[in-house]
């Protein structure tokens, strides 16, 4: 009973609502020991808990075939709202995969600006990760290769029950543009090459050839970690156009997580020991000490040292802003992960007198870029929601060569363009 695959399922989903991580961590097999740690396992689970609230119980586990072998969906329900443990197990009872997933039977729905009946999609692969092209019936000229943000996002950007950079796809392919995006490897990335770069570089490779685009205006547009790491890969072809940063964080990543962790406890002491946790394993990236050697379980997101030694040697802002091609750089008003107070200070000034950068704040957005008002929390995330209209508009106005000219020369004379614009 105890190696059966189901009976597994329902236990390690009981064994994550008691908080007996250690225990789950037991039961890994020894290549899903090595990638997730307890503490990565309790942090994760921690932060979806926090948004379903309290009350929290698991269901009955699903079946799913999965090429010979069999998946499991755990629904795990709150009082304000829940998700759903996925879990492979093998024959001896060991733990293969696990991942937490949105709530069950919910479905991403169009945003009422995205036209289906514009465009056509593609399942496509760049560089072994698999992807979609989004292509107009009509293309206008110009196309886009999204980034999601760090870690292991889908090609949708899937957060809970919304899918923002499909969102961002289809708005843009319903006015012209096409689009490329690409799935992230579940595995920690051993370096942000490995992560974007091969692909995206694909991506672009394949959009030079695709009929209807213009070679000379594809640009990279990169959301969160993924609008960070989009100018060094820009910087690696000189033929990508230009870029959209999108809540594109400049602080460090560790003091970034540290701020973000102690702004959640706050609103919840729950999450009290998470933030202490964070706060460690930041304080281990950050120590000159820091080699390749040093097991990823003691450090930040469960990242492999060589990816923090890698990111920091990375300056984003300074490496835009040397590229000498157009950026917008696109923040939420709204958004307590990447800030306008912090983060995009520090694009502001290192990006300062460019007059081929166009900045805007759209503040009702929060980090995903869904309006709103009041303060942003985590539980945000957990109900349906499009990105901005606004955004689309944004992206789709600045890609306009006339446009972008009227932009750069409004800015270059310091005459006031809007309310929404921030330079």
């Amino acid at each position: 009973m105890a190696s059966d695959p189901a009976y597994v399922a329902a236990h390690v989903a009981e064994l994550a609502v008691e908080g007996r991580f250690a225990d789950i961590a037991a039961l890994f097999a020894p290549p899903l020991r090595a990638a997730v740690s307890e503490e990565t396992l309790r942090t994760v689970w921690t932060a979806e808990a926090a948004k379903a609230g309290p009350g929290l119980a698991a269901g009955t586990p699903v079946a799913e075939p999965l090429d010979g072998r069999v998946r499991f969906h755990v629904p795990v329900d709150g009082e304000r709202g829940g998700f759903t443990l996925v879990l492979s197990a093998d024959d001896t009872g060991l733990v293969q995969g696990l991942r937490l997933a949105p709530p069950m039977g919910e479905s991403w729905q169009p945003p009422d600006y995205a036209k289906p009946g514009r465009f056509t999609e593609r399942e496509a692969v760049f560089a072994n990760a698999p992807g979609t092209l989004t292509l107009p019936k009509s293309p206008a000229g110009p196309a886009v290769v999204l980034l999601a943000g760090a870690g292991p996002f889908d090609r949708d950007g899937t957060a809970g029950p919304n899918k923002p950079l499909k969102d961002l796809a289809w708005g843009l392919a319903s006015r012209g543009i096409t689009v490329a995006r690409f799935d992230k490897a579940a595995a920690p990335a051993t370096s942000m090459t490995d992560e974007y770069a091969y692909p995206a570089l694909a991506a672009v490779g394949q959009l030079r050839r695709t009929s209807g685009v213009d070679a000379g205006r594809i640009f990279l547009a990169g959301h969160s970690g993924g609008g960070r790491t989009a100018p060094r890969i820009a910087a690696a072809d000189p033929g990508v156009a230009g870029a959209i940063l999108l809540a594109a964080d400049a602080v460090p990543l560790p003091a970034a997580a540290v701020r973000v962790a102690r702004h959640l406890a706050a609103l919840d002491p729950a999450a009290e020991r998470t933030a202490e946790l964070l706060a460690r394993q930041a304080a281990a990236v950050e120590d000159p000490a820091l080699t390749a050697a040093t097991p990823a379980a003691e450090l930040l997101f469960g990242w492999p040292a060589a990816y923090w030694l890698e990111l920091r040697a990375y300056d984003q802002v300074a490496t835009a802003a040397g590229l000498g091609r157009p950026l917008l750089v696109l923040q939420g008003g709204r958004d307590y992960q990447v800030t306008v107070a912090d983060d995009l200070a520090r694009w502001r000034a290192g990006l300062a007198g460019r007059s081929d950068v166009t900045i805007r704040v759209i503040e009702a957005d929060d980090h995903m870029f869904f309006p709103g008002t009041g303060a942003s929390a985590p539980a945000d995330y957990a109900r349906p929601q499009h990105v901005d209209r606004e955004v689309v508009e944004a992206i789709v106005g600045w890609l306009a060569p006339a446009r972008r000219g009227l932009l750069s020369r409004l800015l270059a004379a310091k005459i006031p363009f809007g309310s929404g614009f921030r330079t």
